[in-house]
């Protein structure tokens, strides 16, 4: 039986994989060995993911974390290849822009192992993010690219990578099979509606944790305060990252917002169903409200999912606080139709059969 290995590191990567590792348990066919490389080290923001979709827990555990772009990037190339050598594969799965996705392409590629990027072609143009750097450069190096819109695959046809030696495909958002499978079991798994007495449509969920936001104290008050005055009308619900809890409290920063630990995938689901809409900096978050019928006021100067935004899902402001303030209000009016189809269907089986064919 072949075998891939399939890295993994932070919390959205989980969410992806869990659709890739269910498909390939069903039909047994080949190996498949997951590395976490330890990016996400909090028991909420790791762990539990295992435990609550039931996917294979990883064969190791790297417990890479805390530490600057470069070495963490180096100490995970280091222990990926060491992983590599012992287990062998014939194919490499990497998601996302992670440290983790960059460093697992690399030590794969520097082996003459196969490598697949899951959404592959996704671009911010922004190369101030390091995220955008991390996609960038495995792109450039994998030999299947798997993108998750129209877009995405144009993107990388004008970086001209039909001149490169890999095979590009339009399997659709992975995210998209996540979200419809894990909604329909999250309500008998999570209680946190209940629990924090929450009413359908009376608040608004809202994360913040990018780099480029929570490194400019400036820019990280502007969007707080602009919660803050959209609270005065709705309640707003903020699991709280650990760079963005840390920082806060640096600075004993406080806000009228109710801030709760970080929650597990069917907590977040069950909030994405019930609230008004989303306020977030996260790319896989503004997927996912548009996949529970929720507008997005995306806290970034850009979008990787441009169709959120041109379709009228979404609305990009930034960190201009007047901007999110007309965002929500032209949102709370919204009869938009979010039945249109943006991202495919049975991602995970067409990913699956993709990769059949180049091991």
């Amino acid at each position: 039986m072949k075998k891939i290995v399939t890295i993994l590191g932070a919390r959205p990567q989980f969410v992806k994989a869990a659709v890739l590792s269910r498909i390939i348990l069903k039909y047994n066919t080949i190996e498949e060995v997951i590395i976490h490389t330890g990016q996400h080290y909090d028991a909420n923001m790791s762990d539990i993911f295992f435990d609550e979709m039931e996917i294979p827990k990883p064969k190791y555990n790297l417990a890479i974390n805390g530490l600057s772009h470069g070495a963490m990037t180096g100490q995970m190339l280091l222990k990926i290849e060491e992983v590599l050598i012992n287990e062998n594969p014939e194919l490499v799965v990497v998601y996302g822009d992670t440290n983790s996705t960059l460093a697992g392409a690399l030590a794969a590629k520097k082996m003459n192992i196969k490598v697949v990027h899951v959404e592959a072609g996704l671009r911010s143009f922004n190369m101030k993010m390091p995220e955008e750097i991390n996609r960038i450069l495995t792109d450039r190096i994998s030999d299947l690219l798997v993108c998750p819109t129209d877009t995405a695959l144009k993107n990388l046809e004008k970086e001209g990578f039909s001149a490169i030696p890999s095979k590009i495909v339009n399997c659709g958002d992975i995210m998209k099979d996540a979200v419809e499978f894990y909604g329909k079991i999250s309500a008998q798994k999570s209680s946190i509606i209940s629990t924090l007495n929450l009413q359908t449509n009376k608040f608004v969920l809202a994360t913040i944790h990018r780099q480029e936001n929570t490194d400019s104290i400036d820019i990280l008050k502007a969007i707080f305060e602009g919660m803050e005055k959209i609270s005065v009308k709705k309640q707003v619900i903020f699991p709280l990252h650990p760079r963005t809890k840390s920082i806060l409290d640096k600075h004993n920063l406080k806000y009228n917002i109710t801030f709760i630990d970080p929650v597990g995938y069917f907590d977040m689901l069950e909030l994405l169903k019930e609230c008004d809409l989303v306020i977030t900096d996260s790319g896989g978050l503004q997927k996912e409200a548009f996949f529970n019928g929720k507008h997005c006021i995306i806290a970034r100067e850009e979008t990787e999912w441009v169709e959120l935004v041109l379709n009228g899902f979404a609305k990009i402001v930034g960190s201009n606080t007047s901007k999110m303030i007309k965002a929500f209000e032209s949102f709370q009016n919204s009869l938009a139709n979010f039945k249109v189809e943006l991202y495919g269907n049975q991602v995970g089986e067409k990913i699956y059969s993709e990769i059949l064919k180049v091991l």
